[in-house]
């Protein structure tokens, strides 16, 4: 199994900047060799895609929500994915999740393999 781990969460003010981090463990292979990305969800509010990456990183999808604001990476060589965040505002309050083996279906993005996920807040 794979075990994926976000880190980077916390209070922000409007207009600021965060990182967020997914470590892979376990059977790493699983996260390396498959497309990933990030997904949030807010109080009382459906779980929402927010940006994924190819296994290489060659390629990067983003929600219309965060274009130009958030940039998604990852380091294979580390089992590592980051979500930089920039120009934040509180309709960007949500637990985030890191996700693996990520696919767009329908119209929808989804993913097989999940993180814990950890809370991002915005405000002043």
């Amino acid at each position: 199994q794979v075990q994926l781990v976000e880190s980077g969460g916390g209070l922000v003010q409007p207009g600021g900047s965060l990182t967020l981090s997914c470590e892979a463990s376990g059977r790493t292979d699983t996260f390396n060799n498959y497309a990933a990305g990030w997904f949030r969800q807010a109080p009382g509010k459906e779980r929402e895609f927010v940006a994924a990456t190819s296994w290489d990183g060659g390629r990067t999808w983003y929600a219309d929500s965060v274009k130009g604001r958030f940039t998604i990476s990852r380091d294979n060589a580390k089992a590592t994915m980051w979500l930089q965040m920039h120009n934040v505002n509180p309709d960007d309050t949500a637990v985030y999740y890191c996700a693996s083996d990520t696919n767009k279906i329908g119209g929808n993005w989804m993913a097989n393999y999940w993180g814990q996920g950890t809370q991002v807040t915005v405000s002043s």
